[in-house]
């Protein structure tokens, strides 16, 4: 799969002042690039990441049904109190989206903070109940908790809650845009839902049997 990163050649990324040089992922990795955090899994289909400087990348992906890819830049270590700023032009195909994303462990929690989504599905999916809304960076976020059994995670294949918070309406593209995730955070446990210590925290795109294309920068937005 050929790399693309904002329109512009690796060489012209390279030649960025101070910058690492861009990097192609393909398979399944977890590491650092200039700064950053990234992470890079899929399980199935055609997928490669590109690293660019600082806290960019973009990724093309054609997944296979019932396959996942998950890919994001962002911190090793998460933030309960973070707020990070992000711009992205994402063409999620039927079943893709844009989320802040993460773990926690003690408890296992995989979180989401869901921005933009794709044609034919909008997570967590309507058997989901919405347990409650919160307001923020000038939208509303619908709540869901949800459960998955016997599943891949940070901590190999195990039961764990997944909590998510869901703009209503899609956040416009090519923009700059904030996500304030002790707003989420403090809403989730008003709800009884409660994060443990955190693990990495990433500005990520998701595919579930789609195909798709992202370009997205992120970074620490003060608050």
């Amino acid at each position: 799969m050929k790399s693309f990163a904002f329109g512009l050649s690796c060489a012209a990324l390279a030649s960025s002042a101070g910058a690492q040089a861009p990097r192609q992922v393909c398979s399944n990795a977890t590491g650092h690039h200039d700064g950053f955090y990234f992470t890079f899994w899929k399980d199935g289909g055609d997928a490669c990441m590109t690293l660019a400087p600082k806290g960019r990348y973009s990724t093309r992906y054609h997944l296979v049904p019932r396959k996942n890819l998950v890919v994001g830049k962002g911190w090793e270590v998460g933030s309960k109190e973070r707020r990070l700023g992000y711009r992205a032009t994402f063409e999620p195909g039927a079943n893709s989206y844009l989320t802040l994303y993460g773990w926690s462990v003690d408890p296992l929690v995989e979180y989401y903070v869901v921005d933009s989504w794709g044609s034919a599905f909008k997570p967590p999916g309507e058997s989901a109940p919405v347990l409650g809304t919160v307001e923020s960076d000038g939208g509303t976020y619908q709540i869901y908790r949800t459960t998955r059994v016997e599943k891949p995670s940070i901590l190999g294949t195990q039961t764990f809650t997944q909590f998510w918070s869901v703009r209503t309406e899609r956040r416009p593209q090519g923009a700059d845009a904030a996500i304030t995730f002790s707003n989420h955070v403090r809403a989730w446990e008003r709800l009884g839902m409660r994060l443990g210590t955190m693990n990495y925290q990433v500005m990520a795109t998701e595919g579930f049997g789609s195909t798709g294309r992202s370009e997205v920068t992120v970074w620490e937005q003060p608050r």
